[in-house]
């Protein structure tokens, strides 16, 4: 496929594709494709391939290997990666390797994919890679961007895509207010599922894009933005394929015939769900989730505040009001810069020097939209009846207003496309297309994240912040901080944006991220999710007592998966057959992915 075909073909559609866009969104998505190809400068990559073998198995035997599992599942169920990578965008990534790597594209790579149907062929696949010793890597749909889309830690690894035939959704229960899925469900499927059975009490919670999986993303830990923002809390049962092949169903999925799996998570003894959670400990294969019920109303509110040292004082009123519930969603306070890349336009229209973009250039461009010039800008919502909103949002107004120079906009001004109705849909568990307009912010549009976890305290913001600024000032990257607030705690989301094709560009990238990492580390902020090249320098962080939890984590790697095939790496849990031989990525392996070798069996 040319250039040309690859921008100018039609966006997928539900239910055409599991991994298309609502027809409600269409038009939305045709735009935003338009402007991702109308930044994109980096030539497609029309070079012949070989496929990528992985480290330990010889070509000859590893190409008998693929064999024998096209023999199993049928040969147009395993594709052999030796066609050129395109990038592709949001709505038509790849699952072959990252969209928006960070390091050279033919470094996290796969060798193959495979497409099982079930559960029963999951285990089989696993099986085949113990038999071989062939490492697999498991994704849901590979929407996981910033972190690493599709690819697998370990290069060569053949990547078992469980979206494209494993996408049903297996139940909805209007009464309980659950529902279970298979990996391959979008946030997008979910919610027009619901909407066609009519279901308007019951509503979903979406992140800031509705393509990922359901399943993918709670297991990832992923937030959004209804009071039901935290996915992983909101689960309940799995059913998963451990390592050696063997499936099991965690809470009350393993009491036969139970009727209990979504509403009730724990079952009897040992709770094992978490291990399966940021893990590479077994496939997940079907989760089930619990559904918010219509409020019965909700408004929108936005406010904007003018000084960065209004971060503090801000955050000290949010979170009494957070903890009692009185702002009640995972809500965001979104730095302006990141606001005017928002707004899908290229850096270059308002400043075209190197260097972060200078402060009265952001605030002269912001003073020109609908919402006015600010620093911050706090997008919340409040939900319930009329009368139980006015109260909750006369409260907050109250106390917004005790910051010099608080606004609060007037939501009915703003026009159709500003950036505040998309927060206004997502909020109400409404799945959109608009957040990566700011990635167009550079040619060839990618973006890598730093996310700390702190204490929703002005010191712990005003800490984050200054170090996150210090750090893109030194390697000159334009800063976007959005803190995201959750019920005791906040997530710093900073999405770091580069051009991919341009090797300087990515490397200060990466050593920003990696000098964010550390410096955060030492003031005691951790990341909860990050790349698949920070997983090794991230988990060292968490140090504590000679890396105890470390130990443990590997203790369980080397019980539940002995002959180290499923996700090595990831998160940095190296099986022991890997382990010593120089594949944890740190500062000192630069671009490179790989180590020496494995272990002979």
């Amino acid at each position: 496929m040319s250039f040309a075909d690859e921008a100018n073909s039609d966006v997928p559609t539900l239910p055409g594709t599991h991994s298309g866009i609502p027809t409600y969104l269409l038009e939305k998505a045709r735009k935003e494709k338009e402007t991702v190809f109308e930044t994109r400068t980096k030539p497609i990559n029309e070079r012949q391939r070989l496929p990528v073998v992985p480290q330990g198995i010889e070509r000859d035997d590893f190409l008998k290997a693929l064999a024998e599992l096209k023999g199993q599942l049928g040969a147009e169920h395993v594709e052999v990666n030796d066609k050129p990578l395109r990038d592709g965008w949001y709505m038509e990534h790849p699952n072959t390797h990252d969209m928006m790597t960070i390091l050279d594209e033919e470094e996290l790579v796969a060798s193959a994919v495979v497409y099982p149907s079930n559960t029963e062929e999951v285990q089989e696949i696993v099986r085949w890679a113990n038999k071989y010793r062939i490492p697999i890597f498991p994704i849901s749909m590979g929407r996981n961007l910033g972190y690493g889309g599709a690819a697998p830690r370990v290069r060569g690894s053949v990547t078992i895509d469980l979206g494209k035939r494993m996408n049903k959704i297996l139940d909805i229960n209007p009464e309980d207010y659950t529902c279970l899925v298979e990996p391959g469900v979008s946030f997008y499927a979910l919610y027009e599922a619901i909407q066609e059975k009519g279901y308007d009490h019951m509503w979903i919670d979406s992140p800031d894009l509705g393509g990922g999986s359901v399943l993918g993303n709670t297991i990832d830990r992923g937030v959004g933005y209804t009071p039901y923002g935290d996915h992983w809390a909101c689960h309940s049962g799995l059913e998963v394929v451990l390592p050696t092949g063997e499936a099991i169903r965690t809470g009350m999925g393993a009491l036969p015939g139970n009727n209990t799996w979504q509403s009730f998570p724990y079952g009897f003894g040992p709770y094992s769900d978490g291990i399966f959670s940021q893990s590479n400990y077994g496939i997940v294969t079907k989760m089930g989730m619990t559904l918010m019920p219509n409020p019965g109303g909700y408004e929108s509110f936005l406010y904007t505040f003018q000084k960065e040292e209004d971060l503090a004082p801000l955050m000290e009123i949010i979170r009494p009001l957070r903890i009692s519930n009185i702002l009640e969603n995972v809500a965001q306070v979104r730095h302006v810069t990141q606001a005017i890349a928002a707004r899908g336009l290229p850096r270059a229209t308002f400043f075209s020097s190197s260097g972060p973009i200078p402060n009265n250039i952001i605030h002269a461009a912001a003073a020109k939209t609908p919402v006015g010039d600010h620093t911050w800008a706090y997008y919340g919502m409040s939900y319930g009846p009329a009368h139980i909103r006015a109260h909750k949002l006369a409260l907050v107004d109250s106390e917004f207003l005790k910051i010099p120079g608080a606004k609060k906009i007037d939501t009915s001004t703003l026009p159709p496309d500003e950036y505040f109705w998309a927060r206004d849909r997502v909020a109400a568990g409404v799945p959109d297309i608009h957040e990566l307009r700011w990635v167009n912010w550079t040619p060839n549009g990618a973006h890598i994240a730093f996310s700390p976890v702190s204490p929703i305290r002005g010191t712990d913001a005003t800490a984050l912040f200054a170090l996150g600024k210090a750090a893109h000032d030194k390697y000159g990257i334009d800063f976007f901080p959005a803190f995201c607030v959750g019920l005791r705690e906040m997530h710093l989301i900073v999405e770091i944006v580069f051009d991919r094709d341009d090797v300087k560009a990515r490397k200060a990238a990466l050593d920003c991220l990696r000098d964010l990492v550390d410096e955060a580390a030492e003031l005691g902020y951790g990341e909860y999710r990050t790349h698949l090249v920070l997983m090794d320098q991230v988990a060292k962080t968490y140090s504590w007592n000679d890396g105890a939890i470390m130990k443990f984590n590997e203790k369980l790697k080397d019980a539940l998966d002995p002959n180290g095939i499923l996700a090595p790496g990831r998160c940095g849990i190296w099986p022991k057959r890997y382990r010593g031989r120089g594949w944890e990525m740190t500062r000192d392996s630069g671009m490179g992915s790989e180590g020496n070798g494995v272990a002979a069996d």
